[in-house]
């Protein structure tokens, strides 16, 4: 698997985590757990779409 596949595989799981992690914390009942891991969402998604522009703008994809 070439290098920029990886790091798309690991933002990939890293979204998925903090998708989960929305999961139990609506389960705890904590809205500092929720925002939290929203945040971390919305950082790892942005870093994502990020990385594959300068990817597809370098022609790498």
């Amino acid at each position: 698997m070439k290098q920029g596949k990886w790091i798309f595989l690991v933002l990939a799981i890293l979204a998925a985590v903090c998708m989960i992690g929305i999961g139990i914390a609506i389960g705890e009942r904590s809205i500092i757990g929720i925002l939290l891991a929203i945040i971390g969402l919305n950082g790892v998604m942005a870093a994502g779409f990020i990385y594959k522009k300068r990817m597809r703008e370098k022609g790498l994809i």
